[in-house]
């Protein structure tokens, strides 16, 4: 079964880095859910050691970034491999998400920015 860790680093200021580490299917789709839903602050979410994420699994992402969209935080993606950006890319969402190289880069832009 494959497994995903994820981890949580408060931010000063209330901001939350996700990292997320392992595939994410399916079998992992829970964790990550109740992971992103736990609060509503300004949110970054390294991809950096994702290497494939299914395209029903994208969901969860889009579903995270709405509610930031609704509550007026911060969304970004960072650590993009090139095979979940081929996904990102293909669902036409990429466009739509802030999407930057490195955690320290997203930091340093505002709400407001992206």
């Amino acid at each position: 079964m494959p497994s995903l860790e994820i981890q949580i680093a408060m931010r000063p200021g209330g901001g939350r880095v996700v990292t997320l580490r392992g595939a994410v299917t399916l079998e992992t789709l829970f964790d990550l859910q109740n992971t992103l839903r736990q609060e509503h602050t300004d949110l970054i979410i390294d991809l950096s050691e994702v290497p494939y994420m299914d395209s029903a699994r994208l969901g969860a992402i889009l579903t995270a970034y709405a509610s930031c969209q609704q509550h007026g935080k911060k969304f970004v993606l960072t650590g993009i491999c090139s095979r979940v950006m081929v996904l990102l890319e293909v669902t036409k969402v990429k466009a739509l998400l802030p999407i930057f190289d490195t955690v320290d880069q997203a930091e340093g832009v505002s709400a407001a920015k992206v």
